[in-house]
């Protein structure tokens, strides 16, 4: 179907000031063009970007501003050029909405690190227009940046695979992470950590959470399956693991020293940042030399490796472990993120709260 002719509105929950306070919101939406793809959004992850984002916390916020990254929404309407999706399709759409299409990361598909991406909200669009996420009821995505959901897969538990999931999966699939007799950490037990738990699980790792606190080793150990648990102030504990791990994935997005987790890799391990940080971090140059360690970092992934992702837990039966909440406990729900205290993603139910 061809562009709509008037333009159309969408009702989302917008912070109006760095306070990142949301409440309701309406604003222009555009009309369907030949590319994209008009959504009614299902439902919508709250990532902890989110909350860097609404509170400026990375000085570039802009506002009015609709958050939401991990969008899993029903087609309603496509441009007359889209082919692969039809009104009904259960879609997901990610953390971007665009890109140049030209850049070496855009020709490789890996189109995530193109300099000229557009992100799913707090960005301009191509229009001139500022994008707005899926804490709303309507989105309209050009084809490219949106993805079918596997049949079967309930909508609220593909929402965090869009970023969380893909956040993991990506890196491990990178660096050929992926073979089964590995041994793995995961630092923070939150949204990201907790698929990182999961989806190395299910790659056959050895897999061992490292946390400041015990709040969640029970459900570490009996519900998502991991084989150790490990206080990062333990200090007996901490020296038996010392050129233990082939990869540590490194969820933390708070500053923290990298030096007690640099000496845990064994030679050639790789410590790898996905933590969001505004300040610099720390090590010593022996800590990586002396092992051909690396430090490095990974950012969500592709829309190639999101679709894989998806199958992969479609397949492995792999699912989220979530909290469902109405829009108007979202505030609530922030807060608490902030506090570390989910477990351990909160979806949003947007179709079935009230927006206005």
């Amino acid at each position: 179907m061809g562009s709509l002719q008037t333009e159309r509105k969408a009702v989302g929950w917008a912070a109006r000031d760095s306070s990142g306070v949301l409440s309701p919101f309406s604003y222009a939406l555009r009309d369907t063009g030949d590319e994209d793809v008009y959504l009614k959004v299902i439902c919508c992850g709250i990532c902890h970007t989110d909350v860097h984002q609404l509170k400026n916390e990375l000085g570039m916020s802009n506002y009015p501003m609709v958050p939401g990254h991990e969008v899993v929404g029903e087609v309603i309407e496509v441009g007359s050029k889209v082919t692969g999706f039809k009104a009904g399709d259960v879609v997901g759409v990610g953390c971007i909405v665009g890109s140049c299409n030209n850049c070496h990361p855009c020709k490789a598909d890996i189109e995530q690190y193109c300099n000229k991406k557009i992100w799913s909200y707090n960005d301009v669009y191509t229009d001139g227009k500022p994008t707005m996420g899926g804490f709303a009821d309507s989105m309209v995505v050009n084809h490219k940046f949106v993805l079918k959901i596997p049949q079967g897969m309930d909508p609220e538990q593909a929402a965090p695979l869009l970023c969380a999931g893909v956040t993991v999966y990506s890196p491990l699939n990178h660096f050929n992470l992926t073979g089964s007799g590995l041994k793995g950490a995961i630092l923070g037990l939150g949204g990201v950590g907790h698929m990182g738990v999961k989806i190395a699980k299910a790659m056959g790792h050895h897999v061992t959470v490292i946390s400041s606190s015990n709040k969640k080793k029970e459900e570490a150990l009996d519900h998502l399956g991991a084989d150790e648990y490990i206080l990062s102030s333990d200090i007996d504990k901490m020296p038996e693991l010392i050129d233990s791990f082939d990869y540590i994935i490194d969820t933390i997005p708070v500053y923290h020293p990298l030096i007690p987790y640099l000496t845990l890799l064994k030679v050639d391990g790789k410590l790898i940042l996905m933590g969001v940080i505004n300040r610099p971090l720390e090590f010593v140059s022996p800590l990586v030399m002396l092992g051909r360690k690396s430090i490095t970092g990974s950012f969500i992934g592709s829309m190639k490796e999101t679709k894989e992702v998806l199958d992969f837990c479609k397949e492995k039966g792999i699912i989220s472990t979530i909290e469902k909440v109405k829009m108007d406990y979202v505030n609530s729900a922030m807060e608490r993120l902030e506090k570390n205290d989910v477990r351990y993603r909160f979806v949003v139910d947007v179709a079935g709260s009230k927006l206005q």
